[in-house]
């Protein structure tokens, strides 16, 4: 196999590192992702140098995790996290090692890693290191934990929902063993914040492979969230992988009130407040004419119709199509789109919550006729409607 080539801010650092005596390797995802024919999305670094000595030999370096032996070196090719070599003590709470030893070898640094296609790292000359053979598990397509599969978990209960997360994302299976041994620690998952559970939820969800989410639910990882554990998510590949139509695809799976879920994930208003307007209008019923997605515009908001659409997707119905045509044509559908502004009805003489009424007169004909909604027509129906004024 020939050397992979780095980019050269990347190498730089490397060959600094080694220049000043100090072995080091690019390690984990950057290599699997080389392997795979992927360019990296970042880049790690393993040394053999303590953190106070990388600081010392890079001008441009952040002190982002100095208990674990982490230093992040700023490079012309973006940053590198450089970590020395370490031996990881005791996990005690079911995340971090309570202690970390920095007088590890390469091969017991890439041992106390999560996943054997994690566990490779590049030599000076750039060669693969594999002393867990990841290569063969990267063309098995297999996610295996390096060593035993329940003490990784058991050190590290994410690790459970980076599993499922990463066969997402590379299309990979779950063998036997690693499936096994997250159902017996799943109950480890509860110790979990929210924040990190939803973090791992939503790359699965916006993955190759959403459908794969399933994963967490028949495993169990995801029971402090909601007691469900079926649900059509296959369908899910049918949505956009972004995360408001993944979200709203996950609750329609479920057939759960995002009040209930995503409040207990955390996940942000922004996802959560469209997911509950758009359930409320899924479950009332979708609509099936361009007027009745006007109203529904007007009454759920543009994100919280969208998110109904992407529920009527998940279940087969070609929602988005119905409700992208209308936003399209340019239909009024709230009073900030009326021919005639707040300002131009002050202008007539209304005031404070003369306005408002009005505006609302005015929506509730052009929602049924968009026609309608040009100056003289909309002055016309307010002089027959308020022929004394509102």
């Amino acid at each position: 196999m020939e050397p992979f080539p780095l980019p050269a801010g990347v190498a730089a650092c490397r060959d600094t590192l080694w220049a000043a005596g100090w072995p080091a390797y690019p390690v984990g995802g950057c290599v699997r992702d080389l392997l795979l024919g992927r360019p990296p999305g970042d880049y790690d670094m393993a040394t053999a140098a303590p953190p106070e000595v990388i600081m010392a030999l890079f001008p441009h370096t952040r002190p982002t995790g100095l208990r674990h032996g982490t230093v992040t070196v700023l490079t012309a090719d973006g940053p590198v996290e450089a970590t020395t070599f370490r031996r990881d003590g005791a996990y005690r709470d079911g995340r971090r090692p309570e202690a970390v030893t920095f007088s590890a070898t390469l091969e017991e640094d890439l041992g106390r890693r999560d996943f054997t296609i994690n566990a490779m790292a590049l030599d000076r000359a750039g060669r693969v290191i594999d002393p867990f053979d990841g290569q063969g598990d990267l063309e098995g397509r297999v996610i295996r934990c390096v060593g035993e599969p329940e003490r990784r978990f058991s050190e590290d209960a994410l690790r459970m929902f980076r599993a499922v997360r990463l066969s997402a994302q590379l299309c990979f299976g779950l063998p036997g063993e690693t499936w096994r041994a997250v159902e017996r620690c799943a109950p480890l998952a509860a110790r979990l914040a929210a924040e990190r559970v939803r973090a791992e939820v939503e790359k699965t969800l916006c993955s190759p492979r959403p459908g794969a989410v399933e994963s967490l639910f028949r495993l169990g990882v995801m029971e402090r969230y909601t007691n469900r554990r079926e649900g059509k998510f296959s369908s899910l590949d049918r949505l956009p992988r972004v995360p408001l139509a993944q979200w709203a695809g996950l609750c329609a799976a479920l057939d759960q009130d995002p009040a209930e879920l995503l409040t207990a994930l955390r996940l942000e208003r922004r996802i959560c407040s469209p997911c509950q307007r758009g359930f409320a209008l899924w479950k009332s019923g979708l609509p099936h004419t361009a007027a009745g997605w006007r109203r529904a515009l007007a009454q759920y908001g543009q994100q919280g119709a969208q998110a109904a659409a992407w529920m009527g997707d998940w279940a087969g119905e070609d929602s988005s199509a119905a409700l992208e045509a209308v936003l399209a044509s340019g239909d009024c559908w709230s009073v900030d789109r009326l021919a005639l502004s707040g300002g131009d009805l002050a202008a007539l003489g209304l005031r404070g919550a003369e306005v408002g009424k009005a505006q609302r007169f005015l929506l509730s004909c052009v929602l049924d006729r968009p026609q309608d909604n040009a100056v003289p027509r909309l002055l016309a129906l307010l002089e027959r409607e308020f022929p004394a004024g509102p």
